[in-house]
């Protein structure tokens, strides 16, 4: 039994029962893929054929109407015979090479009373390629390994994360209380898909709910750094000002890149002296749509509501690329 890719030279064995996902990264094929749990859309394919039986999954990963068009969740699609998929705008993925790199953390810095800036060097296993956007899977020590999105540019020599600590999270309890300069890290990626699209040369809009920045930083200083010349807003949601972090670098840049502006949006605190109050995605301004391309990143729900409004308003599926922050710990 096996699985076909189009576009892929040789079939992937699969057994009875293992799923289009686990089945392709097993065998070393570059896929996207995020959450695992039927609750991100990152690893949506095209069923040619083949008899599959699909796990539960969220409305938001998949619709009813894409559905209805053969698109299944590689991660929720059990395979019990020979099967053919085909990726979804195989015409955008971008692969780079995947890597296990052993870093040292030079930094450990509070940016704001509950998310650590991480600032790693790599000492082995690079040379490290990405696309602004991705994340990787960082490991701390046995059993302390989580997704963290890149906050730096794919042009930076050092690797830098945002870790916001969940209350009763191993993970970022360990990194909020323990982890300190001169430690080792294991770094293992890239992954994601929504990632920046260089070709682009459009007007951008981008969304950050708290250490959603971290992606969005990345994507804005590599769209500014490379010299997009359209307009390019950002939208910077958190519960209150002791909440806010990279103001000053948000400042410095809208100061020199004429095409850029920004917008600290509060949900909890009101009068606030030049910021606007409520849901992030209930005051974003859209410039003209059509050749507009919006990245999104943080909690579930702010990215499910922002994408939400956006489809309302009339982008396209392939105009939103949306990471939402799951299963944080």
């Amino acid at each position: 039994m096996q699985i076909t890719l189009e576009g892929h030279p040789q079939p992937v064995a699969v057994q009875a029962g293992d799923t289009v996902l686990e089945s392709l990264l097993r065998a070393g094929l570059a896929f996207p893929f995020s959450c695992q749990a039927g609750n991100c859309g990152t690893c949506k394919c095209e069923l040619v054929s083949g008899d599959v039986h699909e796990l539960e999954y969220s409305e938001h990963a998949l619709s009813a109407a894409e559905r209805a068009r053969g698109i299944v969740l590689a991660c929720r699609t059990q395979v019990w015979d020979d099967t053919v998929i085909r990726r979804i705008d195989a015409e955008e993925l971008v692969v780079h090479p995947s890597r296990v790199m052993r870093c040292r953390v030079l930094e450990a810095a509070d940016l704001t009373h509950d998310i650590k800036g991480l600032r790693l060097a790599i000492e082995s296993g690079g040379p490290f390629t990405f696309s602004a956007g991705q994340y990787a899977q960082v490991e701390f020590g046995p059993g302390l390994s989580r997704h963290y999105s890149m906050a730096s540019t794919p042009d930076e020599p050092e690797l830098a994360f945002h870790v916001r600590h969940m209350p009763g999270g191993r993970t970022s309890s360990y990194v909020a209380t323990q982890l300190k300069a001169g430690d080792r890290v294991k770094v293992s990626g890239p992954l994601g898909i929504a990632y920046l699209r260089e070709a682009h040369r459009g007007p951008v809009l981008l969304v950050a709910g708290g250490s959603g920045l971290a992606p969005i930083r990345s994507i804005l200083c590599t769209l500014l750094e490379r010299g997009h010349d359209a307009p390019v807003t950002l939208y910077f949601g958190v519960r209150s000002e002791r909440d806010l972090y990279h103001e000053t670098l948000l400042r410095d840049l809208a100061a020199k890149q004429p095409n850029f502006s920004y917008h600290v949006v509060l949900s909890e605190q009101k009068g606030a002296r030049g910021r606007r109050y409520g849901l992030v995605h209930e005051v974003i301004a859209l410039p003209e749509i059509e050749n507009l391309m919006a990245y999104l990143a943080g909690p579930p729900v702010m990215v499910e509501a922002a994408t939400a409004m956006l489809a309302a308003r009339g982008l396209a599926r392939r105009q939103i690329h949306a990471d939402a922050f799951y299963n944080q710990d």
